[in-house]
């Protein structure tokens, strides 16, 4: 094969290297592939932080993404070259060296590559869990030594990124009071949900047009207002207009979805007869909001009547792996519709050099 003159001088420039070992690097080090999005993050000064306890596998995360750390090894030696650069670069130079002169400042035999996973969130809930919130006149709330956590604490113990997070706690209802994520305990946010729904009632107001500003004025003397806000809020669709909020029934039946049996609780129920009539139209109730109740209940559709039990997502294993075979533990049999809001999918890694 003939080669051009321009091919020739491009083997020439990326041979014309003298390559030689310097002082050894100082300290430990180790190399880490990144993918081009990370790597530009870094260049706008993003920051990239390993997370995890003693006892937990370390991921790394960015600022909207968690990835496993996964040590690779190559056949290749990996060479340490400070401000070494590639030929595409050495060609946009006016000037070039005959030779250029490398000094190595240490070699590897072993890197680290990223892979895409879920963020391990189930430890969030577990630790505002610790301490709900059971309102401002609660003893607990008067005890310094109960267990609260900034949004610095959860970044520092939560193996996901700070935006991950941040998603989380909205799922959760979370609220930041007096500087710490709290959650609410499920009494307490029965009772304020009660003291929106009964204004709303007794002023026969529709639940798709409630007055913010007026809820806050009535029931400012029974709570703090700041509570009320937050549960209008967590349970309102959106705003039809400034200070009105669309106070969606489906998210209210999301919440009393909690206080569903399990199937396993269930299955004993019903065969001690106790689970009598009232359960048909429940189970209509909760049908009839099933976009609501996804990722939270199941409709078990082969029974007589229909049945609805609890089964959150925040209970199933983290891993996908774990996350199936919990999931096919419960059904032999799955449509789509049912089990997308117990899976999430995360995009494959791409092959790597050692591959």
């Amino acid at each position: 094969m003939k080669r051009t003159r321009e091919e020739v001088d491009a083997t020439l420039l990326i041979a014309a290297r003298c390559l030689s070992f310097g002082p050894p690097a100082s300290g430990d080090f180790c190399l880490l592939q990144l993918e081009p999005k990370l790597c530009q993050q870094l260049e706008d000064g993003h920051s990239l932080v390993i997370r995890g306890d003693k006892d937990e596998q370390a991921v790394l995360c960015s600022k909207d993404k968690t990835y496993d750390l996964k040590r690779a090894d190559t056949s290749n030696v990996l060479l340490f070259i400070p401000g070494c650069k590639t030929p595409d670069q050495l060609k946009k130079e006016e000037a070039h060296c005959n030779i250029i002169h490398t000094e190595i400042f240490g070699f590897s035999n072993n890197y680290w590559e990223l892979r895409r996973c879920r963020p391990k969130l189930k430890k969030l809930k577990k630790l505002l869990m610790e301490n709900p919130y059971e309102g401002p006149d609660s003893q607990k709330e008067k005890d310094s030594n109960c267990s609260k956590y900034t949004t610095e604490d959860l970044l520092d113990q939560i193996q996901a990124s700070e935006e991950e997070i941040m998603i989380q706690l909205q799922v959760l209802n979370a609220c930041e009071i007096g500087g710490y994520w709290r959650i609410l305990e499920f009494d307490y946010e029965m009772k304020l949900l009660n003291h929106v729904t009964q204004l709303v009632d007794s002023e026969s107001w529709s639940f798709r047009k409630v007055p913010l500003n007026t809820c806050l004025q009535e029931l400012g003397p029974l709570e703090p207002e700041e509570m009320i806000e937050h549960c209008l809020k967590c349970y309102g669709k959106k705003y039809v207009d400034e200070g009105w909020l669309d106070y969606e029934k489906g998210l209210l039946c999301r919440l009393s979805t909690h206080m569903l049996p399990t199937k396993r609780v269930l299955a004993k129920e019903i065969g001690n007869g106790e689970w009598i009539e009232e359960s048909r139209s429940l189970n209509m109730y909760y049908i009839g909001f099933s976009d609501h109740v996804s990722g939270l209940a199941l409709v078990d559709r082969h029974s007589r009547p229909e049945i609805i039990f609890l089964l959150k997502v925040d209970d199933l294993p983290e891993d996908n792996q774990g996350c199936f075979n919990s999931l096919f533990s419960l059904r032999g049999k799955w449509t789509e519709e049912d089990i997308a809001p117990y899976i999430q999918i995360v995009p494959a890694p791409k092959a790597s050099p050692s591959h």
